[in-house]
C-alpha cells in the first residue's frame, strides 16, 4: 500500500468519525422514554401461572391512539413489553381460553410497571329482567332466557257479538 492510499484511508476515517457527532440536523428528535411493563397472569382460584394467555395493550398518549399490541404469556404467565411511552394511558385486556376476559386501565407514570391479573372461570349471567338480589342468575351461561311476559304483543279483544259466525252449527 502506497503513501497515497494510506493518506486516503486516514482522511476517510477522520471524516467518518466527524459524522458521528451529536449534531443530527433539524428534523431529528430523540425517542421518547419507554416503560418496561410486566403483566403476570394467574388463575384466580389457585394462583398458578397461566401460559399462552393473550395480553392486549392499547395505549393512548396526549389524546392520540398509539394502536394495539398483543403479547402471549410465557410458561411462567408473564407478558413483557418495552415499547409503551411513559405518560401514556394504557388499557390492558387479558383473554384466555376457559376463563372470563379481564380488562384494567392504568397510567404509565414511571419507567417500570408490574401488574398481576387473576382470571376467573366464566360465571352465570345476571339478568336485568329478573330480581337477582345481587346473586348470580339461575339460567346457565349461553342459554337464552325465555321471553319476558311484558314483551308479548297484546291480543285484540274478542268481539262482543252474540250471534255465532256463519257456517257454524247452533
Amino acid at each position: 500500500m502506497g503513501w497515497t492510499a494510506g493518506l486516503a484511508l486516514g482522511m476517510t476515517m477522520v471524516s467518518v468519525a466527524g459524522a458521528q457527532s451529536g449534531d443530527h440536523g433539524r428534523k431529528w428528535k430523540p425517542l421518547p422514554p419507554t416503560a418496561h411493563i410486566v403483566v403476570t397472569v394467574v388463575k384466580g382460584f389457585n394462583g398458578k401461572p397461566l401460559p399462552n394467555a393473550a395480553v392486549v395493550f392499547h395505549a393512548v398518549r396526549d389524546g392520540k391512539d398509539d394502536g394495539n399490541l398483543e403479547v402471549k404469556t410465557d410458561p411462567e404467565g408473564k407478558a413483557t413489553i418495552d415499547v409503551i411511552e411513559v405518560g401514556s394511558h394504557l388499557s390492558v385486556q387479558v383473554i384466555a381460553s376457559g376463563f372470563a376476559t379481564s380488562a384494567q386501565e392504568l397510567d404509565i407514570d414511571s419507567p417500570s410497571k408490574t401488574l398481576e391479573v387473576k382470571l376467573l372461570r366464566p360465571r352465570a349471567q345476571v339478568s336485568v329482567y329478573q330480581n337477582n338480589d345481587g346473586s348470580a342468575s339461575e339460567v346457565k351461561p349461553g342459554v337464552q332466557e325465555p321471553p319476558h311476559a311484558g314483551s308479548t304483543k297484546p291480543q285484540a279483544a274478542p268481539s262482543q257479538s252474540t250471534t255465532p259466525p256463519a257456517g257454524t252449527p247452533q
